[in-house]
């Protein structure tokens, strides 16, 4: 069983009886322990209802839960990483990065609009122009001096989040690969 499909399971008994899943999403969550930035790996989940994240952690979980009605802007981006979605609720950020299954990201973000569309009397809100994940990119055989500062960057953050155990060394290396090809 893949890890979505597990922890999607583990979440499901945190939903109400009634609530049905319409889409989900692994990535990590940036999120504040006790004052300081922080990482979790885990879920998204759009339901009929709201939008949840959930992770394992040693000894239980962690659980969010945003009202779509309470969602204030909704954002979507690519970058060398994956693609990560932004959310204000209730006036809090809420950032995901680090999605690498684009389909199920599309189906994601479609699944919110268009509960938050419903929610909102049938206006959802635009994402940020410049920002949609679906908008082509020009290819580039290289890539700009400011892009290689960005990757040599990106892998620097990899290895401190290798070292602090939050990515596996499966996961670390894959990345690193994949950046140190876009040099």
């Amino acid at each position: 069983m893949a890890k979505i499909d597990k922890l999607l399971e583990q979440a499901k008994a945190h939903l109400d009886p009634d609530e049905q899943v319409a889409a989900a999403i692994q990535g990590t969550y940036e999120t504040k322990v006790l004052g300081s930035d922080s990482v979790r790996t885990g879920i998204l989940i759009a339901t009929q209802r709201r939008i949840v994240f959930y992770a394992k952690k040693l000894g239980g979980y962690d659980l969010e839960s945003f009202e779509y009605k309470s969602v204030s802007s909704f954002e979507q981006s690519k970058s060398m990483m994956g693609h990560s979605i932004s959310f204000f609720a209730s006036g809090n950020k809420v950032n995901m990065k680090w999605i690498s299954d684009a389909a199920a990201m599309q189906q994601f973000v479609s699944a919110v609009k268009q509960q938050m569309a419903s929610s909102s009397g049938g206006h959802a809100p635009a994402a940020i122009p410049g920002r949609n994940v679906s908008q082509p990119v020009a290819p580039t055989n290289e890539p700009p001096a400011d892009d290689k500062s960005a990757i040599i960057e990106a892998i620097k953050q990899l290895g401190a989040l290798h070292e602090a155990g939050i990515l596996t060394d499966e996961e670390f290396s894959a990345k690193k690969a994949e950046l140190l090809g876009r040099l």
